[in-house]
């Protein structure tokens, strides 16, 4: 699966995995890393599993996610982990920030996928 081995998704996935680990051990790093890193980079990887998993389902390379469903699963994202789980749990804050970096990974998702994946 071309996607899964990208270096770009490798990074991603690193990245915000030695981020998740950092904030967890209390290593410290600015306050915007933490903050905003992984919500840039949640959509991409989410939309690149996305489509990996429905490229080894459909047995199929040629499949893409289409704008629609990439502006729908974002604004799902962003409603759920900005507006719905603060309300449900102090753990999560609203920050309307995080949802323009929902939207900006998404939209270069968008953009790279054909001539990435």
């Amino acid at each position: 699966m071309s996607i899964l081995k990208h270096p770009i998704f490798y990074i991603s996935i690193l990245v915000a995995s030695a981020l998740y680990i950092a904030n967890r051990f209390e290593v410290p790093l600015p306050n915007w890393m933490y903050f905003y890193i992984n919500d840039f980079l949640c959509m991409p990887i989410v939309l690149s599993t996305s489509l990996a998993t429905l490229r080894i389902i459909k047995k199929t390379e040629t499949l893409y996610v289409p704008v629609t469903v990439v502006l729908a699963l974002t604004l799902y994202f962003s409603l759920y982990f900005e507006w719905l789980m603060p309300q449900i749990n102090t753990r999560y804050t609203s920050d309307l920030i995080d949802v323009g970096l929902y939207f900006l990974g998404a939209i270069l998702f968008f953009k790279f996928q054909k001539q990435l994946f």
